[in-house]
């Protein structure tokens, strides 16, 4: 496809669009709180996991799972508001410890997802119809997700029959996860390799509209609001609105729903939710098609709004129905500020 000035002006602001920026960072800044990880800790468990296998392996994710729910104060805060919202007010310490279990097992498969050891889990897929349709016509489409169960499971699309040409690229901040990101890259086969487009940086923005091009997907994580900066000028920055989340108003970016609409795609809701044991379900959801053009402005925001409702009401559906499957141990709701 030939890309005309236009096109090249739009995925510009898009570039600046997807940087966001974030109410109150200070408070609730992620993407630059210091990565809480032990580099000789995380080879020693990626050692185990190759040579003793996942069985033995997983054996040492109680005890990390309690050692994090009685050590890390901020995190277990965060884990209760959650909890209590998603379960109720009866979620206790047992929740707590279930739900830093999946996450410990979803980080520990991720070994076994990135050296193609599908043989070990039983993985369902459902909904990719739709996707496999985009991809055919060469048209590539977003993939919104949240940090719910595994992004890496997405991987096992690739061994569908119907999905051997499967191209997946995941946008994402990566400097806050640098050192357990650098060790399974290293430990991946280079065919499983993930393959990351940096947010943030605006050539980035021009390689995923050449990767949309040929037919890939773009995988995000929505669940986050954007780093960024007031300074910028309105039309630079995606919008943060308030949206009812769990009996609660929460902030949520449109950042990547105004990408979508300027690179005219199809946008789908990801999950790969993680079933315990060796069981996963892999989830598409239809969210938003920006493949048409609005008409005007105001019809193009309507849009934008209604697909970031209906993202919103779809991961509170996950959150209810799969509470132990949303890791996001940050201060969602800003509330160590109130």
């Amino acid at each position: 496809m030939k890309h005309t000035d236009v096109e090249a002006n739009a995925v510009n602001e898009a570039a600046q669009t997807t940087r966001g920026s974030a109410q109150n960072t200070q408070k609730g800044d992620w993407a630059r709180a210091p990565e809480r990880s032990n580099m000789l800790a995380l080879r020693f468990i990626c050692l185990m996991a190759l040579v003793c296998g996942r069985h033995v392996t997983r054996l040492l994710l109680p005890p990390i799972s309690i050692y994090f729910l009685l050590f890390a104060p901020a995190q277990r805060r965060h884990i209760k508001r959650y909890l209590f919202r998603a379960i109720g007010p009866q979620a206790g310490w047992i929740d707590g410890y279930r739900l830093l279990h999946a996450f410990s097992s979803t980080v520990l498969d991720r070994v076994y997802f990135l050296r193609g050891r599908m043989d070990l889990f039983k993985v369902t897929v459902d909904g990719n119809a739709p996707i496999d349709a985009e991809v055919a016509q060469g048209r590539g489409a977003f993939l919104l997700g949240a940090h719910v169960g595994s992004f890496e499971v997405m991987g096992a699309c690739k061994h569908q029959a119907h999905q051997n040409n499967l191209r997946l690229a995941m946008l994402m901040y990566p400097d806050n996860a640098q050192r357990i990101t650098a060790i399974l890259n290293a430990i991946a086969v280079p065919e499983l390799r993930p393959h990351v487009i940096a947010l943030g940086r605006p050539h980035s923005m021009l390689a995923l509209r050449d990767w949309l091009d040929g037919g890939g997907l773009g995988g995000m994580l929505a669940d986050r609001t954007l780093p960024g900066s007031e300074d910028q000028p309105a039309h630079q920055r995606g919008n943060n609105i308030v949206l009812p989340f769990l009996g609660q108003p929460a902030c949520f970016n449109d950042g990547p729903f105004r990408l979508a609409a300027l690179l005219r795609r199809k946008v789908f809701f990801m999950a790969g939710l993680y079933g315990g044991g060796a069981r996963y379900d892999v989830r598409f959801d239809p969210l938003a098609d920006f493949g048409e053009p609005a008409s005007c402005a105001a019809e193009r925001e309507q849009r934008i709004r209604a697909a970031l409702e209906a993202y919103v009401a779809r991961l509170e559906a996950l959150c209810r129905a799969y509470p132990y499957n949303w890791f996001n141990f940050h201060d969602f709701w800003l509330e160590d500020s109130a």
